[in-house]
């Protein structure tokens, strides 16, 4: 069982670099696991062509994938407190960067 957020990104896209330093802003430390489905180091910098990451956050892990003019945040699992206000600092760094990106 899972739960998933779409954010609509219709007029472009921010980078993985710009919402990480967004999320370390707020205090967490993000951490990739998996890139398309593949063991990620750490601090790694996903390709530009990004389908799907895996990052773990202060209260767990949160898949991220990335569709036409959107990015889907899911949770896997029981999302307690920590899963889901780490899923909203997520959710918050992409639309921040998102706004920055397009100013």
């Amino acid at each position: 069982m899972g739960l998933s957020r779409s954010i609509q990104l219709p007029s472009g896209e921010p980078s993985w670099e710009a919402v990480a330093k967004r999320l370390v802003s707020m205090g967490e430390t993000p951490l990739l696991r998996m890139i398309d489905g593949q063991p990620a180091f750490p601090d790694e910098t996903p390709p530009d062509d990004w389908r799907e990451l895996r990052v773990t956050l202060s209260g767990g892990m949160i898949t991220l994938k990335r569709t036409h003019q959107a990015w889907t945040l899911v949770t896997w699992g029981t999302a307690d407190e920590a899963l889901t206000a780490a899923e909203a600092h997520l959710a918050e760094a992409i639309r921040l960067a998102h706004a920055s990106e397009q100013a």
